[in-house]
């Protein structure tokens, strides 16, 4: 075994033995005198308390008395806020890109597309989760890409806590290409995407009441979603065993079964404008889809559009330039122009592996107020916009992302304004649980901050 696979396997022998250790328990405590962000799109409130008793935010602002018996943390000079919310990532899928062995992102010779599911695959001893942890991400919403199909599959919410059960919600959304990538995949043509899309959705609509999936359940008891229940009979043999012109795999149909039926959100990635307009209009003939638009670079162009349908999106937070034909009207000021004109937005890491730098795209949208002629957002628009926004996109409503009564205690003290890319956290809370903040990053940091050899791991003896 060579000396870099060798330090990797004993860094990751030491965090399995941490996931395998019994869950540690909630614990009850204040946070005082801090500046106060509550995720819910307001300001910021200096000299405030947040209390969190039993894994659950009990109050938060100023004025907030401490109840008795519970410790209290003094927060001067720091900021305290909710986790960040990190959407449309690929957290805990992958530890190295390059090594195929550690990379479930990608699906490119699967017999299957939409019936994918991810949260089979999270691994929640991934370095990635531990150093976005560190940055302050507590949950997330992680997928695959599409590769082989315009379906990436079902994703998942997951939180980062230090323990065995990442997954929150299994199945919370399905996700299709629907622009450049996904026409590439269907032929060559949007045409043909399209065309391939609802075919698969009148194919999931056939179904109807007759189909018989197995029901969506919580790893994490927080959210309730049923039993499992049998497939159909009619769903058992080969696809060709039903009846009509079949393009999808019996499981396939099956899994889009809750997306016409509004049961399941629907993540679209698009671009274009014209193509938001396009995917819009499919609530036309499909008016129970959950849709939830992804990318939406020229979304500023069709914002009154995607404001009056109701239509919520994750939008790149760093599109400035146009990188392909579909993202030609490219502009910084995309997601603060949504906004103004009544858009939910959240923001997403541009790399979906690097959601870390949300709080920079975040604290960029607020520098942009003050450039003439752009739009950005306000402070507390901005954190909202990776925090309770995609907590609320991802169907977690108010118990997510959010400094409220009775949401969940995900909490992180910061030692600067967290959209400062100086600032980092000091303390990560994950439903009231104070989290670990070291991962291979920051040992090798502590490794090599000086020449003493004596720091090196054992697999460097020879």
């Amino acid at each position: 075994m060579n000396r870099a696979l060798n330090a990797f396997v004993l860094g990751a022998a030491s965090m399995l033995a941490l996931a395998s250790a019994a869950p540690a328990m909630a614990q009850d405590l204040a946070i005082t005198n801090a500046t106060v962000a509550t995720g819910d799109g307001s300001e910021p409130i200096e000299g405030a308390t947040v209390v969190v008793r039993g894994g659950k935010v009990v109050a938060a602002g100023r004025g907030v008395a401490v109840p008795a018996g519970i410790e209290a943390l003094d927060g001067t000079g720091s900021w305290v806020t909710p986790g960040i919310f990190a959407t449309v990532t690929t957290l805990g899928l992958w530890d190295v890109g390059a090594v195929s062995e550690s990379n479930d992102t990608r699906a490119s010779n699967s017999p299957f597309s939409a019936a994918l599911d991810v949260s089979t695959a999270i691994n929640p001893s991934s370095q990635h989760i531990l150093v976005h942890r560190a940055a302050g991400v507590t949950r997330a919403a992680t997928m695959m890409p599409p590769s082989a199909s315009i379906f990436g599959g079902q994703g998942a919410i997951i939180d980062l806590g230090a323990d065995a059960n990442a997954v929150t919600r299994q199945r919370a959304f399905q996700f299709v290409d629907l622009g450049e990538g996904g026409a590439r995949r269907a032929g060559g043509s949007r045409v043909s995407a399209h065309a391939l899309f609802r075919n698969a959705l009148r194919e999931a609509t056939r179904l109807g009441e007759d189909a018989r999936i197995p029901g969506r359940s919580s790893n994490r008891g927080n959210v309730d979603l049923g039993d499992d229940v049998p497939l159909d009979p009619r769903l058992s043999g080969s696809p060709t065993d039903r009846e009509g012109d079949v393009l999808l795999t019996r499981f396939d149909a099956a899994a889009l079964v809750p997306v016409v039926r509004g049961e399941q959100k629907l993540y679209v990635g698009v671009e274009r404008a014209s193509d938001i307009r396009s995917v819009i209009a499919l609530k036309r003939d499909f008016p129970r889809l959950d849709l939830v638009l992804v990318g939406a670079s020229e979304g500023w162009l069709v914002a009154s559009d995607i404001a009056a349908a109701g239509v919520p999106v994750i939008a790149d937070g760093l599109d400035d330039l146009p990188q392909n034909f579909e993202e030609l009207a490219s502009t910084q000021s995309n997601v603060g122009r949504m906004v103004k004109a009544g858009v939910r937005v959240a923001i997403n890491a541009s790399a979906m592996e690097n959601p870390r730098n949300l709080g920079q795209y975040a604290g960029n949208l607020v520098a942009l107020t003050r450039v003439p002629g752009a739009d950005g957002l306000s402070w507390g628009q901005a954190f909202a916009a990776i925090s309770s926004v995609p907590a609320t996109i991802s169907g977690m409503g108010s118990r997510a992302g959010i400094l409220a009564p009775g949401a969940l205690g995900d909490v992180v003290i910061w030692d600067g304004d967290p959209l400062e890319v100086g600032s980092a956290p000091v303390k990560v809370f994950i439903d009231g649980v104070e989290q670990p903040l070291e991962s291979h990053q920051s040992r090798l940091r502590d490794r090599y901050r000086d020449l003493d050899t004596s720091d090196q791991p054992k697999g460097y003896d020879w």
